[in-house]
């Protein structure tokens, strides 16, 4: 969708690390909201509308996500939402609000702790409830299923996903949020033993715990709070049937009309944040999307390769991707969320400098 109201995200917050021991969702959350809020000067009752990602069903605790909205603030009573989702997706609500017109500041913030469980057997349960989740297959299992499929049908080669494996170890080697951040190359990468037959260990995503904060605040308020804004040029998401069995799994056709309807091939990118929890997921992403890796520089912050916290990692695309454009280090981006098995879920956002 093409934006009518001018908005831009004018702050973030981000912390990602293997595994988060002894401080809860609430207490990593909370220096994070005070760092996103302070960094343009407002107090949550300056905020119009509040809007947060997290799983409950992760958490093992049934409406634990208020707890978090106690670390807000909400005393005053505030404007709230919480979507069952990857942050990103609870950043597109706060964008309608703000197409509206009634508010013109929001924050979004989505945090996962997926530590004290296995993240890969959980994920079984948003299966098919009849056909599949009773037969157990675990997250990488579905991937990698997928994975032979594309192997053997020409799509893509292991030497194809050893490159984009060890480019993001390259760019997480200097990436102060990587999980993962050992340096391989290709060959080496070739090398490893199948963890997940024909998915090696550097084809899959190194888990993480943490959470990420964005404000959003619409045209002359954006620059208002901050020096560059970083703006929203166009917003989409689409989904794919949930049944595995209806869908090409050699192809992204939610990812590819979400990047259309966003605008992303109507300019240059500079750079491309992919929520892309495994290397296939990467090259389908790209081949969507028709990146030019020439003259587009993928996930340099190492991607979700590098660090995939469950709830977070598609916004955190959008988090670092607004870091290098409010630097000054890119003009053009497009970060990309996704949820559900084999990309079938995908939000496109296109975000510019001044």
């Amino acid at each position: 969708m093409s934006p009518r109201r001018e908005v831009a995200v004018v702050a973030t917050a981000l912390r990602q690390q293997d595994a988060i021991r002894g401080e809860s969702e609430v207490e990593f959350m909370v220096p994070l909201l005070r760092e996103a809020k302070d960094a343009v000067g407002l107090e949550q009752h300056e905020i119009g509308f509040t809007c947060s990602g997290s799983s409950d069903f992760l958490a093992g605790q049934a409406f634990s996500f208020v707890m978090t909205i106690d670390g807000c603030g909400p005393v005053p009573p505030i404007s709230e939402s919480h979507v069952e989702m990857d942050g990103a997706f609870a950043l597109y609500e706060a964008w309608v609000k703000l197409q509206i017109g009634e508010i013109d500041t929001a924050l979004v913030y989505s945090y996962g702790k997926s530590s004290p469980g296995s993240l890969r057997d959980v994920l079984a349960t948003q299966l098919d409830p009849y056909y599949v989740a009773p037969l157990w297959p675990d997250a990488f299992a579905i991937e990698a299923l997928a994975a032979r499929l594309q192997l053997e049908t020409g799509v893509v080669s292991e030497r194809r996903l050893a490159e984009i494996a060890a480019r993001s170890r390259d760019h997480a080697a200097t990436s102060e949020h990587a999980v993962r951040r050992e340096r391989r190359s290709v060959d080496e990468i070739l090398a490893e033993s199948p963890a997940v037959d024909p998915l090696r260990p550097s084809d899959l995503p190194a888990a993480a715990d943490g959470g990420a904060v964005v404000v959003l605040a619409a045209g002359d308020t954006a620059r208002r709070l901050c020096e560059r804004p970083v703006w929203i040029r166009g917003i989409d998401h689409r989904i794919d049937a949930h049944t595995l069995g209806v869908r090409d799994l050699c192809a992204a056709p939610s990812a590819a009309l979400a990047a259309e309807e966003a605008g992303v091939g109507a300019d240059r990118l500079d750079i491309a944040e992919l929520h892309a929890p495994f290397t296939t997921s990467e090259h389908l992403l790209v081949t969507a999307f028709g990146i030019d890796e020439d003259r587009t520089v993928v996930n340099p912050s190492g991607g979700a390769l590098a660090g995939h916290t469950m709830m977070a990692a598609g916004l955190m695309r959008i988090v670092e991707a607004s870091r290098r454009i409010a630097a000054g280090e890119a003009d053009r981006a497009v970060a990309h969320a996704t949820s559900g098995p084999c990309l079938q879920q995908n939000l496109v956002c296109v975000l510019e400098g001044e």
